[in-house]
């Protein structure tokens, strides 16, 4: 019965560290960015993809393009108050961020479908136009640093993509 228990729990122990190891090395695997703007708590899940040599604006992530604004499932930002976007309303809830990238400005799409992957799934589009809550321009700032993984940022005075040699400043209020 005690080889039995040891047997049970290395088992357990291997199962448990192999979710581990594996959730490391996905090659954009899943993050949190957290904060409070203006009393309202906001979450953004996402994964993070790598830079890996790769040119990423206006290569890998293209202009003038929808983009899921991460790998994988399309990124989502929860907001438990309602907020002002670049001075625009948005209320309390969840959300897809899609961004469209451009040269000088960018795009910024907060729609009400969220659980989608990417924006194309087997060919066929998973982002959904009508379901476009808010849309507001930002313009993007080359970064001081190269960050080599794709993170966002809660700050007092918004949210931010940061990726490559690129900073992406959302006002939230």
């Amino acid at each position: 019965m005690k080889k039995l228990k040891i047997g049970m729990l290395t088992v357990a122990l291997l199962v448990v560290s192999y979710g581990i190891w594996a959730r490391q090395n996905q090659p954009s695997p899943a993050a949190t960015a957290k904060g409070t703007i203006n009393g309202a708590n906001i979450t953004i899940e996402y994964s993070s993809p790598a830079v890996k040599g790769r040119k990423i604006w206006g290569g890998l992530v293209p202009y003038d393009a929808i983009w899921r604004a991460g790998a994988n499932k399309a990124t989502t930002i929860t907001t438990d108050k309602a907020i002002k976007v670049e001075g625009k309303d948005l209320k309390a809830g969840s959300y897809s961020i899609y961004m469209i990238p451009g040269t000088k400005t960018w795009r910024v799409i907060f729609n009400s479908e969220t659980g989608q992957w990417g924006t194309t799934h087997d060919g066929v589009t998973t982002h959904e136009p009508t379901k476009d809550v808010l849309s507001v321009n930002v313009t993007p700032v080359k970064s001081s640093s190269t960050e080599e993984r794709l993170k966002y940022l809660v700050t007092p005075k918004g949210i931010e993509l940061v990726w490559e040699n690129l900073s992406v400043p959302v006002a939230i209020k």
